[in-house]
């Protein structure tokens, strides 16, 4: 019975994460909901006893892919002020 409720409620994580990442317009919101639906993914796979496949998803995807949206993210947003042109 636990593990039908545990399932369920990782399951809504999944899925409501999932639809946050298509639904929320700011990039950033978006880069976390991702790596809350990757780590509920690894969940899965734990309550599956497929502890190295968890450990991969936590380690490659929320580890390298997560990281590198999150500094694409942060490096391709405008500034709020345009930068001052020395000399000019």
């Amino acid at each position: 019975m636990m593990y039908a409720l545990a399932f369920g409620l990782f399951a809504a994580i999944t899925l409501g994460s999932a639809v946050g990442v298509v639904l929320l317009r700011d990039p950033w919101h978006s880069a976390l909901m991702l790596g809350v639906s990757l780590l509920s993914v690894a969940v899965h796979y734990v309550m599956l006893a497929a502890e190295f496949v968890a450990m991969m998803q936590i380690l490659v995807y929320v580890g390298g892919v997560l990281i590198l949206i999150t500094f694409a993210v942060m490096l391709t947003q405008p500034e709020d002020e345009p930068a001052e042109v020395a000399g000019v």
